[in-house]
């Protein structure tokens, strides 16, 4: 995959591509990536790229000629061109995997006011991260181009893809690790029970508590196993301690310190 900003500001893409996963993944060629700075477009003998809203009002707009010329310049037969707008459809897990198998993504990323309208003719989707207003697109850029990248192949471990949040539309499962005790608060016992089938069944169990106490609205349309609507029955009747985990936590005992 390639992946192209089109921004007035590039040295904002300096961190996001030097830091962590992104920079390791661009190690291991798990993408390509270039940084065009659309002022270099710009045809106007003063250099500039925006102006004031025709008709009135606060800002200001990128010029059309600007926009159009810098997707023009990058574009080919297999891109596809996104702006960050508030306007466009909400980004999910789902969008991050459907983005991800795409040859080549161009991020057309705003500024101030917003865009000239007729550059939109130019663009293959609009997309929003959010019910709020950022300063520019470069942000939302970075977030969505983060959430895609990491599904690359190369990138990390299939194993740490293997369960998220928003898989089968869960929250993920709570994590820990070494010291068994701190300030005292301690690991559940029975992730030390050793049987992978009851770990996974408490996993389940907390990725449907998760969800329904931070987000009900992903269980709306859920169709439940038998499994998932026992251990639901288990949460909304508090059962904190049922058989099933009593037992395993009883075998574990000789195993925690």
């Amino acid at each position: 995959m390639k992946i192209t900003f089109l921004t007035l500001f590039p040295d904002m893409f300096e961190n996001f591509l030097n830091t962590s996963i992104i920079k390791r993944a661009l190690a291991k060629k798990a993408f390509e990536v270039e940084v065009v700075d659309m002022r270099k477009y710009t045809l106007d003998k003063n250099n500039r790229v925006d102006d004031y809203p025709i008709g009135g009002g606060a800002g200001l707009v990128l010029k059309a000629q600007v926009g159009i010329d810098s997707i023009k310049a990058v574009k080919k037969e297999n891109s596809k061109v996104l702006y960050m707008s508030p306007k466009g459809i909400k980004f999910d897990q789902k969008q991050a995997i459907r983005l991800s198998k795409e040859e080549h993504l161009i991020f057309l990323c705003g500024h101030y006011e917003g865009i000239d309208e007729r550059i939109l003719d130019y663009v293959d989707e609009q997309i929003s991260i959010g019910d709020y207003i950022l300063t520019g697109g470069e942000l939302a850029s970075q977030v969505i181009s983060d959430s895609i990248i990491r599904l690359l192949d190369g990138a990390i471990t299939s194993e740490s893809l293997d369960i998220e949040s928003f898989d089968d539309n869960l929250l993920e499962y709570p994590q820990y690790t070494f010291p068994r005790e701190y300030d005292s608060k301690k690991i559940p016992d029975i992730l030390f029970c050793g049987d992978h089938k009851i770990v996974n069944k408490y996993r389940l169990k907390e990725r449907l508590r998760i969800t329904l106490e931070n987000r009900p609205d992903l269980l709306e349309n859920r169709k439940f196993t038998k499994e998932e609507l026992e251990l639901l029955d288990e949460i909304k009747n508090n059962i904190t301690n049922p058989k099933w985990m009593s037992d395993a936590i009883e075998k574990a005992k000789k195993f925690i310190k």
